[in-house]
């Protein structure tokens, strides 16, 4: 026999065997409710979905930035095995990715003063960086108007 057809046949049935199957049919999770509207020209959007395990997300953005950037808002909530509840919310837009939850760690307040020289030399490199030009090696986005 051709050892290729011998390799593709294995292939296969390696592929089968290493398919996961629920091993229960309360394995597979059930969508109680998906309501999807998809992006407009404007690129409006929304979703909403629940699952049979308590999931829910929701999610909705606008076309409303710069260059016609989508930017969405939208919360994530479930039940935690334990039995804790999870809930986030988040914004993304030009200023990032803004997640709020009080699941989220906090950052320890800095132990020190930041000295004054410092705080110019950050003040000064913000400066510089708002008057100079985009360049493309440096990794700015330059566009392509």
């Amino acid at each position: 026999m051709n050892y290729t057809i011998l390799f593709a046949l294995f292939s296969l049935l390696s592929l089968a065997a290493a398919r996961p199957q629920p091993d229960k049919p309360e394995d597979v999770v059930p969508i109680l409710r998906s309501d999807v509207v998809a992006p407009s020209a404007g690129g409006e959007y929304s979703f909403d979905v629940e699952t049979g395990d308590g999931i829910q997300r929701s999610e909705s953005g606008y076309g409303s930035g710069d260059n016609g950037a989508v930017e969405s808002q939208g919360t994530v909530s479930f039940t935690h095995p334990d039995g804790s509840p999870f809930e986030l919310k988040f914004v993304a837009n030009a200023a990032g990715y803004q997640p709020e939850s009080s699941a989220l760690p906090v950052a320890p307040a800095f132990p020190f003063e930041i000295p004054q020289f410092v705080l110019d030399q950050i003040a000064k490199a913000a400066e510089e960086d708002a008057n100079r030009s985009p360049e493309q090696s440096r990794g700015d986005y330059v566009g392509y108007d």
